[in-house]
């Protein structure tokens, strides 16, 4: 009975192993200017995907990049991600800016089959993502936030909150715009390094119920070329909680090189 149960426990990895192969695509470590760093942890206990979620497309208009959550955990939660990733991989080469790739990603989450993935009231189907594009060439890139905490940008050792000029709803609940959202610009030189993550970074709380200093760690790791700054903040995380992360986490840690 004992050997039994491990092969169905491993038979189970494995299939987890698989599906998160395809729904968590390995994002490429160097892509044309890029050097891309990627964290991803779950808070259920061996599972391997959660409601976290990221993709990077190399597309005619640029490289871009989705970073989200979604609303709850568990299966319901990997579902909706799920069906974000599969609109995004498709999308991000046809949409010609942000708000229309936004707008897509939108669409996904308003048909029927896709609602019925809560499991419970459609109108608490919600995702936040920040949706970037950066140029192969050039030092201006775009950003569009969905609802989601703003990136950290790091240049030259000075390192904020990347502002977003107009920042559109979670997606799902893009009904509640008159307009259309406006994506926002800003200077990305090589040197210049970006931070995106979910809200299980920023609110991992500690003992006392203090959220971990997302800034104040920044600016003394991601300032240290020779560590990998994502390597950094998973100890980071866990020592600020005593190994209690109890909150999904994906992180992307973005260099411009030239």
């Amino acid at each position: 009975m004992r050997l039994q149960r491990e092969a169905t426990l491993t038979e189970v990895r494995t299939v987890a192993d698989a599906t998160q192969q395809v729904l968590l695509r390995p994002v490429p470590r160097r892509l044309g200017p890029l050097k891309i760093e990627s964290l991803y942890l779950t808070a259920t206990p061996h599972a391997r995907v959660g409601g976290d979620f990221y993709a990077v497309a190399d597309t005619r208009f640029g490289i871009r990049l989705i970073l989200g959550d979604v609303r709850g955990k568990g299966l319901p939660a990997l579902a909706v991600a799920g069906a974000i990733l599969g609109s995004f991989r498709e999308a991000a080469y046809e949409s010609t800016d942000l708000a229309r790739l936004a707008e897509r990603l939108e669409a996904t989450l308003l048909r029927d089959d896709a609602a019925s993935l809560a499991q419970g009231d459609p109108a608490e189907l919600f995702a936040t993502a920040v949706l970037a594009e950066i140029p192969r060439q050039g030092n201006t890139a775009t950003l569009l936030s969905c609802g989601h905490p703003p990136p950290l940008l790091d240049r030259q050792g000075a390192i904020a909150f990347l502002p977003t000029e107009d920042p559109a709803p979670p997606l799902n609940l893009g009904g509640l715009l008159t307009t259309t959202c406006r994506p926002s610009r800003f200077d990305f030189r090589p040197g210049d390094q970006l931070l995106f993550y979910t809200d299980g970074v920023s609110e991992t709380r500690d003992a006392t119920g203090a959220f971990f200093p997302l800034l104040a760690w920044a600016q003394d790791q991601m300032t240290a070329p020779a560590r990998p700054p994502l390597n950094c903040l998973h100890r980071a995380l866990l020592k600020h909680s005593g190994n209690n992360l109890n909150d999904d986490i994906a992180a992307i840690a973005v260099l411009k090189t030239s």
